[in-house]
């Protein structure tokens, strides 16, 4: 096909709002092969490990420079019980995980093992708690066991169990898709629940929390408008009251339906075209809630977080379908490249996001084998590496001049080409997407306000849309350099047919 060409202006001297680098945070829930088998190979293991926790892992993900942690769930979070955590393994009470396979649970994952993880990678702890099935004392008893100092009953129980300081813990989940698993609640109802458990989650010491209420499914604005409602009054001044800091909101990609959502690795043309579209609806979708959420708390001091998304496909055929293990190809790397675009876009009040999930789980950054050893970086890990350098960076808006005929996918105009770009310092980053299944691009942009001094590039892509990583072809898809042009303030690059690539600028 011939090639396609567009042309783009990004202004590197008018800043936009800073890129929060908890918008490449991540999720891990008690589900599949996440946490066990996943990060946590157990203490008998002869996979290196440090109490339990698979080193490897461990070292990739900090080469992502993971912000974040959410854990336990997820559906899961709303029938955990802390306190059967926490002691010695061999006492600790079993469980049945009723949503994730059935299975049994034995709890040798608990809090100080999360915590453990959380400070191996530099993460910050995201812990979500049980509204669903759980008690306010419960919820508040935790708070206090994790960041509370001095002879306090739970801090005195934490120290019992081997932990004397206390750890920070940022960020406070007040349940977990609450119009469903977690307890089916109206909007109403759950928006008097969430102010009295996090009234109750205190602020221990110098711990503060940022409390992040469970909200929507996809554009259910109804659950952002009872939540703001719960804080605020339509149209006022005033600032809203500082109960809980957030709201979220939870969107997942695929092609198909929810009963047949389709392959990770086989897919048509058209297929990969609505899987983009319905990536590219995350920004209707935020500027939804965000609009909500305007009209209520003007001065912006109401955080809006995504705390689950990503693509979700039909499992690899033969393994547990309660356990959502799927491969991870170009498409779902493309997938994630669009969402960080449109994240860039509305930094200005999304300030967290958690993809679904980190290991082994729907769209994971690693795949293991417990039993080999063998550890895959997926395509998403990638995208993940190398837009690193968006991370606490000062987003610049990309206008899109010139571009090709947008297509027609799934009822929506798909557009394929996406851009974001950020600066920090003498640097700058620009992140630019083919979206196009089979013709490459080239991209003309046009950097004005500052000198840029050089440009470096790379690409993602693979043999094809459904191109992915496995144990015996680890690298099948991986970044590699790609060739640039700039002269007198213009950039010039070709991208491949689906690709993601990132151009590294010194400024003078």
């Amino acid at each position: 096909m011939p090639d396609l060409r567009a042309r783009a202006v990004v202004d590197l001297d008018v800043p936009g709002p800073v890129i929060s680098r908890h918008l490449y945070g991540h999720f891990a829930e008690h589900l599949g092969r996440c946490i066990y088998g996943g990060f946590y190979v157990g203490e008998d293991s002869s996979i290196p490990h440090e109490r339990g926790i698979r080193l490897d892992v461990v070292e990739a993900l900090k080469g992502i420079g993971i912000p974040n942690l959410r854990w336990p769930g997820g559906c899961f979070a709303d029938e955990y019980h802390w306190r059967d955590g926490i002691g010695p393994k061999q006492s600790r009470p079993r469980m049945v995980n009723t949503h994730w396979g059935d299975v049994v649970e034995n709890n040798h994952f608990g809090t100080h093992e999360f915590m453990d993880l959380c400070e191996m990678l530099g993460a910050d702890a995201y812990v979500s708690g049980n509204v669903g099935s759980g008690s306010v004392q419960e919820m508040s008893d935790w708070v206090e066991y994790l960041t509370r100092d001095g002879d306090s009953p739970m801090a005195s129980l934490r120290r019992e169990n081997g932990r004397d300081e206390p750890w920070k813990v940022p960020f406070w989940g007040i349940g977990n898709e609450a119009w469903g698993c977690g307890g089916n609640f109206t909007a109403p109802q759950f928006a008097s629940e969430a102010r009295r458990y996090a009234t109750f989650c205190r602020d221990h010491g110098d711990n503060k929390l940022y409390r992040i209420a469970a909200g929507a499914s996809d554009d259910d604005v109804t659950w952002t408008t009872a939540l703001m409602e719960a804080l605020s009054c339509l149209g006022c001044q005033r600032d809203p009251k500082n109960i809980f800091q957030a709201i979220s909101f939870h969107y997942y990609t695929l092609a198909g339906t929810w009963e047949h959502k389709g392959s990770a690795t086989s897919f048509s043309t058209e297929d990969y075209y609505a899987t983009m579209s319905k990536a590219q609806d995350i920004e209707r979708i935020i500027s939804a809630h965000a609009r909500i959420m305007d009209a209520y708390d003007p001065g912006r001091k109401v955080g809006l977080v995504l705390d689950e998304w990503g693509t979700w496909w039909d499992v690899e055929e033969g393994t547990n379908p309660g356990f959502l293990y799927q491969q991870n190809t170009v498409r779902d790397a493309l997938v994630a490249a669009v969402h960080f675009d449109a994240f860039h876009r509305n930094a200005d009040r999304l300030v967290m996001a958690n993809i679904a999930q980190t290991v082994n789980v729907l769209q994971a950054m690693l795949l293991t084998d417990a039993e080999t050893g063998a550890l895959v970086l997926t395509p998403t890990y990638h995208v993940f590496e190398m837009n690193r350098g968006h991370h606490d960076a000062t987003s610049l808006a990309v206008h899109v001049l010139d571009a090709p005929d947008t297509r027609e996918a799934d009822g929506r105009s798909l557009q394929v080409v996406s851009a974001s770009a950020s600066t920090t310092g003498s640097a700058a980053l620009l992140s630019l997407s083919n979206l196009d299944a089979e013709a490459s691009l080239t991209i003309e942009v046009d950097l004005r306000g500052r000198t840029v001094s050089s440009a470096t590039a790379r690409v993602l892509t693979g043999d094809s849309a459904a191109a992915h990583n496995t144990a015996e072809a680890p690298d099948a898809v991986a970044p590699i350099a790609l060739d640039t042009e700039l002269e007198s303030g213009t950039l010039r690059v070709t991208l491949p047919a689906h690709s993601f690539a990132t151009v590294s600028l010194e400024l003078a």
